[in-house]
């Protein structure tokens, strides 16, 4: 199963960052690494404009993809605010 997280900081969040709350985003890039390595994360970045963060996650089943997003450093700090939704890769680059 496939989910799509959206992840949304408050506003001017880029620029109004405390250094307690880079270093969160910090934790936070490295959690999205190590669900790279245990293959659970398929794409995860931000949008340019700094509105929000997406990421697609693979997993056995919602309540663990759910998990997955409640376990970010960045969620648990309040820092964004998640919201998931039910997704599936159509079409990827390098993918018959």
């Amino acid at each position: 199963m496939q989910f799509l997280i959206i992840k949304k900081p408050r506003a001017n969040f880029i620029e109004t960052m405390t250094e307690e709350e880079a270093e969160i985003m910090s934790e936070h890039f490295v959690y999205l690494q190590e669900k790279l390595r245990e293959g659970k994360l398929i794409i995860a970045g931000p949008v340019t404009t700094g509105e929000f963060g997406l990421s697609v996650v693979e997993t056995e089943s919602e309540e663990e993809a759910l998990e997955i997003m409640n376990n970010d450093p960045a969620v648990i700090s309040g820092i964004m605010t998640p919201t998931i939704y039910p997704y599936r890769v159509s079409l990827l680059r390098g993918r018959d």
